[in-house]
């Protein structure tokens, strides 16, 4: 052994050593944990709110659609496949979407949602693209917080206007127009308002480019109530390129407007619309043929559903004079520039529209994103074509079921009903979107199932319309409490809370202003508390600085109810302990079952805001008196997260957010059931866990799209975390049982290995069509089999490593570095790379399988498929490594006791990492016929295999000899004495081809019709129908019997050829003075 050898040897024999050194503080850190992928699971059954669509009128099947809180995507082949481009960004919620007019390449995203609704996120401003969405630049605006318009020079990339809508929560931020000259390296507000007015519209003259219009909007929205106009709110002109504006009057409304949109006619730029809101949801539609001098009221139009502010934008068509549309919860355009109105056509598609693009020469052609995403007509209107390949469904809430084998997911979502979905399937091709189903219809909330009962679940739609769904029935029944006579009204909050009591799967508990309990699965109901919030006049609370009589620009209908319950937590230890938490800052607690409530202000808690709404409560699984909340103050624009602990049930409390970022609120908490200090957060920008309790938590990073978390749940029996996206769909964190292990302790050492503690056993389904073309959304199952996690302190490393990095150490403290010496470079080269596997043995200790893994420091998975280390013939190095007409290579281990260990093999010196840990395969199949026993047919199986292996040993070795014969043939044409090797020639050939023919047939019958059975077809046929789990036929074992009789005698032949005949020629040869042939003896 060299030098090199033995250094290496003793750095893996002695592994906490500089071979694995890094430092502790990073230990605990995302990048870490990285490696533990989450799993995105859909749908896009019904997909997401659009905001915003940009067609590319250079290159018409290039579109970009602004999600409203799903970030960026984008199609290259109108809409057949879809990507994601902008999943990177610090913020996810996306209000407009512009492509330069001069350069396709320069793309503008505005950030933050452009509407006024209760849900909507915030975002930090503008972004740039120079390369069609590969990569962004924030532009800044970080304060503007919600974006209307961006409007692009058509001739001139460097202006570009931006209309600021502001922070619709709270005052000031950055709002009005700003303008940039530089590309957007600085910008110049040049319509500013007041610190309650941003600018929610802008247009743009296409024959005139310093013609500008823009339409103020003054704002504000709170958890009680929005008031959409203002003194503020006012339609603006410009003519010099948006240095200065005027305000535009003539034949405008005198009184307070709201939310209002401006558009100018591409076809006679003089020509321009307006649609205008007015106090208590009146409005109309308003256009000028002069260039916005002045205005005619051309129609009482003004958006409806739940209310200006979530719509209340219009679109020119850019192919007919006057033809305007205007979004709305039933979208309706005009063909007279506003007088007349129709409906468009809504059949097979969602409503609630907020976006319509359009082609550069197809008039008849429009698309559409909704609250249900992207719709495509290419008749005018007459028929859609949906986008399902866009997963960006909003959910609120999350539920598992426990049925078996894998349970479904229930998610409540904004405006795209109750969803409920496998986690996974049996089918190779993953989850479809026709695995997906509906619970209930309209806005989905807080989902609920029954433990032990499957085909029991609760669905709610907004403000605690409460069903029970019978999943065999497909039948919903109303359950929502009712009040009795001289009862005060009931208050349900928007998103209200249902909960399963930990104690009696029967036992419900729902809550209005009061807490309600059944016993009967919703059939009756008790209240067992009396009102248990402020109950305050929501009216008479100060809006934008002022309070405001009835004639105003209230929009009741958007308002939910306040004054309400929002979160409710039992006791998991204690049936008696109650907590509810409400949206106006109080969270109160029973010891009694409801008898007696105990109310504390949020606001009495050091650092915590007087009225925050209470996101979540959530009883300790371990001590009944520790309780944890989420609190929420993001509606008084305050993003911070605000996240408590008490250990004796509320009378004092404590900040727990260590590591989380300052604008990151905290939506949901959720306890591990095995390591009481191990817990899960939704925030508003990622997932993150705790292994202390809560002093320091963590970002989940793996696969996880910069997305809001507006729940986080457990499948006990799975270990699997269950979050719901606000845009992106539910994603799954398969068994996460090794965080409960990891923490910074247990992170210094060397390596560890965790493996599920049972995988299921059952044949993947590959009987499923995969020819319905390219458009289909479909998502990935876990890896098939026992997935292995893993944790390396640090990379396995080679010498050059360990030299390269001592090198760049000294080069860091300023000193210089040696050149290595020749020997040392050359046992570099000759080193082979570090290798890290896992083997896999059954219960008797034998090795079944060695699984590649990653060589990467920090926790990572790999997956053993169930397979056996096939015993293919190694014909190439891919050999054995990909899956075949028979499923993928190796025999499929029976269900039983398995272990792991992990192992390392540098320089050529094995040893084992850490390990063995065990596993369970269980068989998870239903019959309708009985198999052969499992040993029959593991052993079966592997008879097969080392016949097939043997098969293609002799086909190998047979072509391998014919195109040996090609170079004799060359050896004894230039051979002194060939021509007396022409006879043993013609008889090597001559038994060759005999050999072939009993192993494949004649070939010559190849592509004729049938043929008789060979050995190949045989050996074949008895590994066809014995692949599966029901193992061999009789038929299988005479098969391969006859194949096996038939290739003994091929055998022989083969070797009696490769032992005497093969080296006889070649003596002859070498006799005759033929030139040496590749594979002979060395000359």
């Amino acid at each position: 052994m060299n030098k090199l050898s033995s250094l290496l040897m003793a750095l893996v024999i002695s592994l906490p050593s500089g071979l694995w050194a890094q430092d502790s503080d990073d230990l605990m850190s995302s990048m870490t944990f990285d490696g533990i992928k989450l799993r995105n699971i859909g749908p896009a059954y019904m997909s997401g709110r659009v905001a915003d669509i940009a067609v590319d009128q250079k290159d018409p099947g290039t579109w970009y659609v602004a999600i409203a809180s799903g970030g960026v995507w984008k199609t290259v082949n109108a809409g057949t496949t879809w990507d994601p481009i902008f999943d990177d960004e610090a913020v996810y919620s996306i209000g407009d979407v512009t492509i330069d007019p001069s350069n396709s390449n320069i793309i503008w995203v505005g950030t933050g949602e452009n509407n006024a609704g209760r849900h909507i996120a915030f975002g930090d401003g503008v972004y740039k693209s120079e390369n069609g969405g590969k990569s962004w630049d924030n532009m800044g605006l970080e304060n503007s917080e919600h974006i209307g318009d961006i409007v692009i020079h058509p001739e001139n990339s460097d202006t570009v206007w931006v209309s600021a809508q502001g922070p619709l929560w709270s005052k000031g931020g950055q709002r009005g127009v700003f303008k940039t000259t530089d590309g957007g390296k600085t910008w110049q507000n040049t319509l500013e308002i007041d610190e309650w007015t941003g600018v929610g519209s802008l247009a743009i003259d296409p024959s005139n480019p310093d013609k500008l219009y823009a339409a103020a909007w003054q704002r504000q929205r709170t958890i009680a109530a929005l008031v959409d106009g203002g003194p503020g709110s006012a339609l603006y002109t410009s003519d010099d390129g948006g240095d200065t504006w005027e305000k535009m009057t003539v034949g405008l409304p005198k009184t307070n407007m709201g939310k209002s949109s401006v558009a100018v006619s591409p076809i006679d730029p003089s020509v321009v619309y307006a649609i205008i809101e007015l106090d208590e949801r009146k409005g109309g539609f308003y256009r000028s043929s002069d260039h916005g001098a002045s205005w005619t009221k051309m129609s009482d139009k003004v958006s409806g559903g739940t209310g200006p502010h979530y719509y209340q934008e219009i679109m020119v068509d850019p192919h007919t004079f006057d033809m305007v549309y205007m979004v709305n919860n039933s979208s309706a355009f005009t063909m007279d520039g506003g007088k007349t109105w129709q409906g468009m056509n809504l059949k097979n598609r969602h409503v609630d529209d907020h976006a319509f693009a359009f082609h550069p020469t197809d008039p008849d052609f429009i698309l559409v994103g909704s609250d249900g995403g992207v719709y495509e007509s290419r008749d005018n209107m007459a028929s859609w074509r949906f986008m399902q390949g866009i997963s960006v469904a909003q959910f609120y809430k999350v539920a598992m079921d426990d049925a078996l084998p894998f349970y479904h997911v229930y998610g409540g979502t904004q405006d795209n009903s109750t969803q409920g979905g496998p986690s996974r399937t049996m089918r190779a091709d993953g989850i479809k979107n026709s695995d997906w189903y509906l619970t209930m219809g309209a806005d989905g909330h807080q989902p609920a199932t029954e433990p032990g009962n499957p085909n029991v679940m609760y669905s709610q739609m907004q403000q605690g319309g409460l069903m029970r769904h019978d999943k065999l029935l497909r039948e919903n029944t109303s359950i929502q409490p009712q009040g009795k006579p001289g009862d005060p009204a009931e208050r349900f909050n928007w998103d209200a809370p249902i909960n399963v009591s930990h104690h009696d799967p029967k036992r419900l508990y729902h809550a209005s202003q009061r807490l309600w309990r059944s016993d009967d699965r919703g059939d009756s109901w008790t209240p067992i508390s009396g009102d248990l919030t402020r109950n305050g006049n929501r009216l008479h609370m100060p809006m934008m600085d002022r309070t405001w009589s009835r004639e105003a620009a209230w929009d009741l209908g958007a308002m939910s109810n306040f004054f309400t319950i929002a979160n409710v937590a039992e006791s998991p230890i204690d049936e008696n302990i109650l907590y509810v938490g409400t949206d106006d800052g109080l969270i109160q607690v029973t010891s009694d079952g409801g008898a007696n409530w105990t109310r504390y202000e949020v606001g009495d808690i050091n650092g915590v805001p007087a009225n925050a709404y209470v996101n979540d409560i959530r009883a300790d699984r371990f001590d009944a008196d520790t309780v944890y909340a989420a609190l929420d103050n993001h509606k008084e624009g305050d993003y911070k997260p605000y996240l408590i602990k008490s250990t004796n049930r509320g009378r004092s409390w404590e900040m727990i957010t260590g590591g989380l970022p300052e604008k990151t609120l905290v939506w949901r908490i959720t306890q591990d059931h095995v390591n009481k200090d191990l817990m899960f957060l939704g925030t508003e920008f990622g997932l993150y866990f705790t292994v202390d309790g809560g002093d320091q938590w963590i970002e989940l990073t793996g696969n996880v799209p910069t997305i809001s978390f507006r729940d986080v749940r457990i499948q006990r029996r799975e270990n699997d975390l269950v979050a719901g996206s606000f845009g992106r769909g539910i994603f799954v964190l398969d068994d996460y049982t090794a965080l409960r292990s990891l923490n910074t302790d247990t992170l210094e050492a060397s390596a560890h290995l965790f493996a599920n503690a049972k995988t299921p056993w059952y044949r993947q389904d590959t009987l499923h069509s995969d020819s319905q073309g390219d458009d289909q959304w479909v998502t990935e199952n876990p890896p098939f089999g026992t997935t292995i996690t893993y944790y390396l302190k640090d990379t396995l490393k080679s010498a050059k490593d360990i030299r390269v990095e001592a090198d760049k150490a000294l080069v860091e403290d300023g000193q210089g570095t040696i050149y290595p010496d020749f020997d040392t470079l050359e046992a570099e080269r000759r080193e082979a790379e570090p290798a890290l596997f896992v083997t896999i043995k059954d219960a008797s200790g034998a090795v079944i399988n060695n699984v590649k893994a990653e060589n990467k420091k920090g926790v990572n998975r790999v997956t053993w498929s169930l397979r056996h280390a096939p015993q293919t013939a190694i014909i190439t190095e891919s050999s054995g490594t990909g899956g075949g007409f028979y499923g993928d290579p190796g025999a499929f281990a029976t269900p039983g006791t398995y272990t792991a260990t992990l192992n390392a093999r540098v320089d050529g010196v094995l040893s084992e990492l850490t390990g063995p840990v065990s596993f369970d395969v269980v068989d998870i199949t239903e019959r309708a016929l009985a198999g052969a026993p499992e040993a029959d047919r593991i052993a079966f199986q592997h008879e097969v295999e080392i016949a097939q292996a043997a098969v293609a040993a002799a086909n190998s070795t047979v072509s391998d000899l014919m195109n040996k014969l090609k170079l004799y043939r060359v050896a004894m044409d230039r051979a002194s004495g060939g021509a007396s090797l022409e006879g043993q020639f013609e008889n090597i050939r001559a038994e060759l081809y005999e050999i072939d023919e009993a192993l494949n047939g004649k070939r010559s019958q190849a592509g004729t019709g049938s043929r008789p059975a060979t050995i190949t077809s045989r050996v074949n046929f008895a590994a066809r129908s014995s692949s599966g789990t029901y193992g061999p036929t009789p038929q299988s074992h005479e098969q391969l019997g006859f194949a096996m009789d038939a290739f003994a005698d091929a055998k022989s032949r083969l070797g009696t050829m490769i032992g005497s005949t093969i080296p006889a020629f070649e003596n002859a040869l070498i006799a005759a003075d033929a030139p040496w042939v590749r594979g002979g003896s060395l000359p």
